[in-house]
């Protein structure tokens, strides 16, 4: 099943988001990542700096989708002033149909 995972981060937080960036990247990128489908951060208005993110993965099980975005090393470190994760279903534009 498909779950949609959307990151807020607290106010003032942009230090700490960049200082755990490259093992936010590496968690992404690494085999913990496998299940992501698209996702990337969301922007100030101007795109100069990022204050949250945005992902569907797709996991067996709400849990496993909840695990997927608190071992996150961005939600490990507090970055996060909310984590919301829904189910999702992908209806248009889906490369799969």
């Amino acid at each position: 099943m498909l779950y949609a995972i959307f990151c807020t981060d607290r106010p003032g937080m942009h230090e700490l988001r960049l200082a755990t960036r490259p093992a936010h990247l590496d968690y992404v990128y690494g085999p913990e990542g496998e299940i992501i489908k698209f996702g990337g951060p969301m922007t100030t208005e101007d795109g100069g700096m990022a204050i949250g993110g945005f992902m569907i993965v797709e996991a067996d099980s709400y849990a496993a989708a909840e695990s997927f975005a608190l071992g996150d090393p961005f939600a490990k470190a507090s970055l996060f002033d909310t984590i919301v994760v829904k189910p999702w279903r992908w209806s248009f534009n889906n490369p799969d149909d």
